[in-house]
């Protein structure tokens, strides 16, 4: 599609220049999280701008006002993911006592990915789905995020073979980049009605841990 911008919607009309300002950051907000939405739920491939539309309840011309292309919200939305992801395992590994065991915090950190991947953030599972599909232009923001994600990583399984806690048949690299596209590859075929999410993590946090460990 031509890049192109449209004028507001009407419910973004300015009255004043705060309150103009404060409905257009709402709009735009609402955008994104109905692009991560349709991301999550529909794919690269198949996200078209009237679904983010329509999940936001706007015209999709309106879009353009706001993201001067479908590529260009897309790209906010990865970035998004990326970095709450990271984010997230940063807070988990922090708000663990000191002295945490590797195998305890590689549990945790497994939690801190399922449950928000597939519990609580449409963004996270947007890019957990779709960061191998998005053209080169698209992912080089992300792309740093993720690589940020995949040291914290790196981290706790080193952390695990200090210990002497890694099977010596494991590669820490292969065994790292294995675990992380197995917790991925979840937000393809888990839903609610196919068990509770507990049994998922506790199931994965014990198969992890088997492989990884002696």
């Amino acid at each position: 599609m031509p890049r192109k911008t449209a004028p507001p919607p009407d419910d973004d009309q300015p009255t004043d220049g705060e309150a103009a300002a404060t409905k257009s950051a709402r709009t735009r907000q609402r955008l994104l999280d109905s692009a991560a939405a349709v991301l999550a739920r529909k794919g690269f491939a198949g996200t078209r701008l009237s679904d983010i539309a329509a999940q936001a309840q706007v015209q999709a011309p309106a879009i353009y006002y706001y993201y001067p292309s479908r590529e260009d919200l897309i790209e906010e939305v990865m970035t998004t993911g990326a970095s709450a992801i990271r984010n997230n395992l940063e807070k988990t590994l922090a708000e663990l006592p000191d002295g945490t065991p590797p195998a305890a915090r590689i549990a945790a950190a497994v939690e801190a990915h399922l449950r928000l991947e597939l519990e609580i953030s449409d963004y996270a599972k947007a890019i957990t789905r779709n960061a191998n599909q998005l053209p080169p232009s698209l992912s080089k923001r992300a792309k740093a995020e993720v690589t940020a994600y995949y040291e914290l990583w790196r981290g706790l399984i080193e952390d695990l073979a200090a210990a002497q806690q890694l099977r010596e048949d494991v590669d820490p690299s292969v065994g790292r980049m294995i675990v992380l596209g197995a917790l991925n590859w979840t937000a393809e075929w888990w839903r609610p009605e196919r068990g509770s999410l507990e049994d998922v993590i506790r199931t994965t946090q014990s198969m992890v841990l088997h492989a990884l460990r002696p």
